[in-house]
């Protein structure tokens, strides 16, 4: 069994004018457009309500995954799209620049200003 699940989009369509990619038309209430300069590290957190999906729009990222004394590693690159479900703790190495939008069902931040991001 996979630590992370790879999803499909909603919708794509392409043609002499360029190509739109519907990533999703419900379910997420947080999303941002994450800018990774190369040589960067980001994560090494979990969150325990949020599932978090990306799309890597550009470049690539290496991904290691840890939960219940399981570690995997992936590589994704530019059109992938993937889910990382609540407890399972992941840092993002970018070997190269990469542009991701990172979407969130539970924004990561409650009404309260308490984030739901544990190291």
């Amino acid at each position: 069994m996979s630590l992370y699940k790879l999803l499909n989009a909603d919708f794509e369509h392409e043609d002499d004018r360029g190509k739109l990619v519907q990533l999703v038309h419900d379910g997420y209430k947080q999303v941002n457009i994450l800018y990774s300069n190369k040589g960067t590290l980001r994560g090494k957190h979990y969150h325990k309500i949020s599932n978090e999906a990306f799309y890597v729009i550009s470049g690539s990222v290496n991904v290691e995954l840890n939960r219940d004394r399981v570690t995997e590693q992936a590589l994704f690159k530019k059109g992938d799209f993937f889910l990382i479900p609540p407890y399972t703790m992941h840092s993002m190495n970018f070997e190269e620049d990469c542009v991701m939008a990172a979407m969130y069902d539970i924004p990561v931040e409650k009404e309260n200003g308490e984030k739901d991001i544990f190291n």
